[in-house]
């Protein structure tokens, strides 16, 4: 296939009148749209207006797909255990499988090609299935918790780590290595250091898997694991070996300097999940540091209950804009180191290779948009576009891998429709005040 348009190959390369061939699963060319053309005149040659990496979601929960709106307006922990984990605790596999497919029809129509999935205890084989069907590249496990959780949730420590290792060979690196898993405890609140400890013995036996969860998002979690270990959050996280290069950590709101040069020293990777992040009035992660010390910074959504979408152009807006706010310097975070963020920073928190640039040889995660709105127009400037001015609405074209998951307004890989009906028929197992 032969894509045409103004092509954003990365946040430094923009080809104004380009081209993307596409064969197989990979970009084979990227370049002047005559030239390109001319090279490959027997390919399908579709036009688009805007051509763009594949969006990363470098943290989401596709299993909160449901609880969009049921707990507005609430503190971090009070929201988890008054309603979120609730929720979780009583959705069934049905529930799971509606929770997982709305989530990722989202993405897929906003752009978002490839996930960073914190599931929940239970029937993580309906999501890791869901995901396989619908065509989205992700990174993946089943959450974790064996002390402190509520009904439904809480779990013997050797029956949790039995069966993350059963996914862990039912599903790791499957559909082509575009289905990979990690190792997902909750977070330090919710797992004891023999859960912790386990986790990364499996992520070590296993190549290729990798380790995600959420850290220092709230000041009440941070007091919390300093009670019970004597340690700050990321000390602690370190100690028991959650820390690394194949280590993602949510938030990371609350850090010390002692902490973030841990981060930095171990490769350990952070998702900034800004519009959570101030919804929960959890605090302003300081990213900007973060960058300044090398550490890796990807961009996700974090939960539709805590955030309410999952389009991934309105995180890089609030990304960038807060991050103005907070320092009081309207030249951080600009919108092409924004852009990186949500692609090739992302690509690496997920461990995919060759994912997150419109590059020769790269997998073709490839993203269309329209430009023939008044949003856009006049379009000076693609990246400020794209970071302070584009909607997920505007996708008109997802490829994962090659395959064209989402076109004009039609999933390919599933039933928009009816995924939409049953989520929306699906009674939640608990009361929405």
């Amino acid at each position: 296939m032969l894509l045409q348009g103004t092509v954003v190959a990365d946040a430094e390369t923009v080809v104004e009148d380009g081209a993307v061939v596409v064969e197989g699963d990979a970009i084979v060319a990227v370049g002047e749209r005559e030239e390109v053309t001319d090279a490959y005149p027997d390919h399908e040659v579709r036009e688009f207006d805007l051509l763009a990496p594949g969006v990363v979601g470098g943290h989401v929960h596709s299993v909160q797909s449901l609880g969009r709106g049921i707990a507005d307006d609430t503190a971090l922990l009070d929201w988890l255990f008054d309603y979120v984990l609730p929720m979780e605790a009583e959705l069934d596999a049905e529930g799971m499988r509606v929770a997982a497919e709305l989530g990722y029809l989202e993405l897929l129509e906003s752009g978002v090609t490839t996930a960073i999935d914190h599931l929940s205890v239970r029937h993580a084989d309906e999501a890791f299935e869901a995901a396989g069907e619908l065509g989205i590249r992700a990174r993946m496990g089943k959450v974790l918790m064996d002390t402190d959780s509520p009904d439904g949730l809480l779990e013997d420590t050797d029956a949790a780590l039995d069966e993350t290792e059963r996914l862990i060979r039912k599903y790791h690196d499957t559909h082509g290595g575009r289905i990979q898993y990690a190792v997902t405890p909750r977070f330090a609140v919710s797992c004891t250091e023999a859960c912790l400890r386990g986790a990364r013995d499996l992520a070590d036996a296993y190549e290729g898997v990798r380790i995600h969860t959420h850290a220092s998002e709230n000041r009440d979690e941070v007091s919390t694991v300093e009670e019970r270990t004597g340690r700050r959050n990321i000390h602690w996280l370190d100690e028991v070996g959650l820390t690394g290069e194949d280590v993602v950590l949510a938030h990371c709101i609350w850090t010390d300097d002692s902490e973030r040069e841990v981060l930095a020293e171990t490769g350990t990777h952070v998702t900034y999940c800004p519009s959570s992040n101030m919804k929960l009035a959890s605090g302003i992660a300081p990213i900007v540091d973060y960058l300044d010390r090398g550490i890796n910074v990807a961009l996700g959504n974090d939960g539709p209950p805590c955030n309410n979408t999952l389009d991934p152009f309105t995180e890089m807006r609030q990304a960038s804009l807060l991050q103005k706010v907070e320092h009081l310097d309207p030249t951080t975070t600009p919108a092409r180191l924004v852009f990186e963020m949500a692609t090739r920073n992302g690509a690496k928190a997920a461990g995919f290779e060759k994912v997150g640039k419109l590059h020769p040889g790269w997998k073709a995660d490839v993203v269309g948009l329209t430009t023939d709105i008044t949003r856009a127009t006049p379009l000076h400037d693609v990246f400020s576009h794209l970071v302070f001015s584009a909607h997920g609405d505007d996708v008109t074209f997802t490829m994962v891998d090659g395959e064209v998951a989402y076109d004009d307004g039609e999933l390919r890989t599933g039933d928009a429709d009816e995924i939409r009906r049953r989520a929306s028929e699906y009674e939640l197992p608990v009361a929405v005040e």
